[in-house]
């Protein structure tokens, strides 16, 4: 089962929390670290061999990786705050390029080490320098641990920092095949993976880990290569990184099963959502809502554009979207607004989403959004990704290339179709009745922008409405006053236990006005 502990992520990560091309010019050598960074003999690099090793690995059985240094379980969440890498060891530091590269620290929530590459030389003949660990590229003394007693260790992952003279960072890869940045807003909230495998099965999930990076910069890009491997797959994959309007990256991977998983998920995306304006009955917590995300944006096939919001759910649940070609989907944060959450700490309101835009035909499938129940912020208990239709078979392989879009609105949203930006809940009939039906719920979904944000008052605008169970009465779509925003509202009947899918969009006579909002709703 998925399971995966915001605090271990923060551990995890330390202290500090144009147009992409498919050509680079690499630096030279004379570029590639610090005098301090210890560096092995240069071996060929190529994406080529890449996915060579990555194939080779999925033709033989998975060997596991070593049991980890016994010594890292003492590194908690307390002491690996306050292991320091020192910024003077920083990989390309005042060298020619924007982003230093610092390195994290083992520690009893990343056992695993990971081998780390700087490259240099030109595209058609790269050149591999491995990045040494060495106790010396730390600072201990705060955390009271003497390196001499952790014995011979390595890297957990790596981090991009903000600029040569700013050693805050913008992306960061750790932890089986994990990686996030922190948007336009400098602030980090949702991850994504390489793949997920068998998640939310009543089996074993599966988290194939990068065992090696190549590390390469060009200007504004930075280009990470990985190697994958786990039980079922293997991979080679390709990032190439650029800071735009918050993130973006280009994604190309080469996978290759050694065996048939349970379920594959493509472009993986992992948040947190505990509670919204539409589950205020799950609010212990006095802030009015936290959450990474608050809903799942899909462009399908077709073109239609749908909002889900997300659920704190009684149990675990996985609604499949069904689809052809989608054009795209994501975790988006469209509460954007200090008020939506008073907290200056976590700072929710800064968040960015994430919008997987596939590049090329990617069939038959569908969207899947796993949702997790939680108690508190510190779980991440949510999970969108591609499934293929068919699943693959020992000793197939498959590619995919898509884009990856860490911003804080909706990508390439159509300007004419309003938005869903809130969803409420409440007991059904009009305000102030003498008694309310029990088994019945009041729905109010507020939209925003298209046509309708310059459109006067008006009674016209139907709101269309299709329940699993039951039927919706009372429908109406009012203008909500001294705003932009118009509102549908509808009661739905509620008997039973099993969840109620709901399903509305406005509309004009035949003309549509709006996204589909799509809910699951839990009597």
């Amino acid at each position: 089962m998925f399971s995966f502990d915001r605090r271990e992520i923060l551990a995890a990560l330390g202290a500090a929390l144009g147009t992409l091309n498919s050509t680079a010019v690499w630096a030279a050598t004379s570029g590639l670290t610090s005098s301090a960074l210890r560096l092995g003999p240069a071996k060929a690099f190529s994406f080529d061999v890449l996915k060579d090793q990555a194939k080779a690995l999925a033709a033989s059985p998975y060997k596991a990786p070593p049991a980890p240094n016994t010594a890292l379980a003492d590194i908690d969440f307390d002491k690996v705050q306050k292991i320091r890498f020192r910024p003077g060891q920083a990989l390309w530091l005042n060298a020619d390029m924007p982003y230093p590269v610092s390195f994290f620290h083992l520690n009893k929530y990343s056992l695993q080490p990971v081998k780390i590459f700087a490259l240099d030389g030109l595209p058609e003949k790269l050149m591999a320098h491995e990045i040494l660990w060495s106790p010396t590229y730390f600072e201990y003394a705060d955390s009271g641990l003497d390196p001499a007693d952790l014995g011979p260790l390595g890297f957990s992952g790596f981090r991009a920092n903000n600029a040569q003279n700013n050693q805050s960072d913008w992306l960061a890869f750790q932890g089986a095949s994990y990686f996030r940045t922190a948007g336009a807003d400098d602030q980090y909230g949702a991850s994504a993976r390489g793949i997920a495998i068998n998640t939310a099965l009543p089996a074993p999930e599966e988290f194939p880990r990068f065992t090696q990076f190549w590390l390469a910069e060009d200007g504004q890009m930075l280009t990470v290569y990985a190697l994958l491997d786990g039980p079922s797959v293997s991979g080679a994959y390709r990032f190439d990184c650029v800071r735009k309007d918050g993130v973006v990256m280009d994604v190309h991977c080469d996978l290759f099963f050694r065996a048939t998983p349970g379920r594959v998920g493509i472009a993986p995306l992992t948040s947190m959502y505990w509670y919204g304006e539409n589950q205020r009955d799950r609010a212990p917590d006095w802030r009015p809502e936290i959450h990474d995300n608050d809903g799942l944006a899909l462009w399908n096939g077709k073109g239609e554009r749908i909002w889900r919001p997300l659920v704190n759910p009684p149990t675990v649940q996985v609604n499949a979207f069904a689809d052809q070609a989608p054009k795209g989907f994501g975790l988006i944060q469209r509460d954007r607004d200090f008020a939506d959450y008073q907290d200056d700490g976590a700072f929710y309101h800064k968040r960015p989403g994430i919008w997987v835009e596939p590049k090329g035909n990617w069939g038959a499938g569908a969207v899947e959004l796993v949702e997790i129940p939680t108690n508190d912020e510190v779980h991440d208990n949510i999970v969108a990704y591609w499934r293929p239709a068919n699943a693959p078979k020992p000793g197939q392989a498959l590619s995919f290339d898509y884009r990856l879009y860490w911003q804080n609105q909706d990508f390439n949203y159509p300007a004419d179709i309003a938005r869903v930006v809130a969803t409420r809940i409440g007991r059904a009939g009009p305000p102030g009745a003498e008694s309310w039906d029990a088994n019945a719920r009041k729905f109010s979904i507020d939209f925003e922008g298209g046509e309708i944000a310059a459109m006067q008052p008006r009674f016209d605008i139907k709101p269309v409405v299709t329940c699993s169970s039951g039927a919706a009465t009372g429908a109406y779509v009012t203008k909500v006053v001294g705003t932009n925003r118009w509102r549908a509202v509808f009661d739905v009947p509620v008997t039973g236990k099993a969840p109620i899918d709901l399903r509305c969009f406005m509309q004009l006579g035949d003309k549509t006005l709006s996204e589909t909002w799509i809910y699951q709703y839990f009597a």
